[in-house]
């Protein structure tokens, strides 16, 4: 059974940075598909970042030279670097895994990903 278990979520200012990181078990995050959602309350979950074995990763273009999405191996953890954070950043970010990606589905799209972690809160004010 597939787990991913998020931290590193918390309350910055504007501008700040924090680093996000995703313990997976079951799964190997240099191997299948793995991304960084979010969602705002009201609002729909969006892809923030994906990384997929030897493909190039993708950001969501508000996130883009910001947010840096990463992996370690060794430790099987995703990470996601968030810099010059903005309010409109706030949300619950979701840590999720594939079994795997066709070349035409969109790495970004929550519908491609079968395992979800709990979330994590970031709130970032003004």
């Amino acid at each position: 059974q597939v787990r991913l278990l998020e931290s590193g979520g918390g309350s910055v200012q504007a501008g700040g940075s924090l680093r996000l990181s995703c313990e997976a078990t079951s799964t190997s995050v240099s191997m299948n598909p793995v991304a960084w959602f979010r969602q705002a309350p009201g609002k729909e979950r969006e892809g923030v970042a994906s990384i997929y074995g030897s493909r190039g990763p993708n950001y969501a273009d508000s996130v883009k030279g910001r947010f840096t999405i990463s992996h370690d191996t060794a430790k099987n953890t995703l990470y996601l670097q968030m810099n010059s954070l903005k309010p409109e950043d706030t949300a619950m970010y979701y840590c999720a895994a594939a079994n795997w990606l066709g070349d035409w589905a969109s790495p970004l799209d929550a519908r491609n990903y079968q395992s979800w972690g709990q979330g994590t809160q970031v709130t970032v004010s003004s």
